[in-house]
């Protein structure tokens, strides 16, 4: 699991109450189901291989402005501050530092946010 920064300037406003992280696999192909156009699934989003359910924000919903994460791993497109499609995959190791933290910000803002339902399972 990659680091968690404690910074408080990535704490919301008020503090949901989350539940104990899950280490449960998750494969890509159930990652990609969890993208918001079936009721059937919650919605998904994964950073450096932690899947967080963003169920409760409309953004990641079909018509949100970040439905582009929605069931799959975007680590690379949050590293660069992208929302291309291009940019919506798992490979981040070869990014410079700089954007490795943005990318790690990133990761602390969901785990602020949002529950941590399991890992990707490659």
């Amino acid at each position: 699991m990659a680091q968690v920064g404690q910074s408080k300037g990535f704490a919301p406003k008020e503090a949901p109450k989350l539940n104990p992280p899950k280490s449960t696999p998750i494969s890509l192909p159930h990652l990609a189901k969890c993208d918001g156009n079936s009721p059937s699934y919650p919605i998904y989003v994964a950073i450096m291989g932690t899947v967080f359910d963003v169920s409760g924000n409309t953004a990641y919903a079909p018509d949100g402005a970040y439905h582009i994460f929605a069931g799959k791993d975007a680590s690379r497109a949050l590293a660069l501050s992208s929302l291309k499609a291009e940019d919506c995959r798992p490979e981040w190791e070869d990014l410079p530092d700089k954007e490795k933290q943005v990318l790690n910000d990133w990761f602390t803002f969901f785990s602020k946010r949002y529950n941590i339902v399991g890992q990707v399972r490659r």
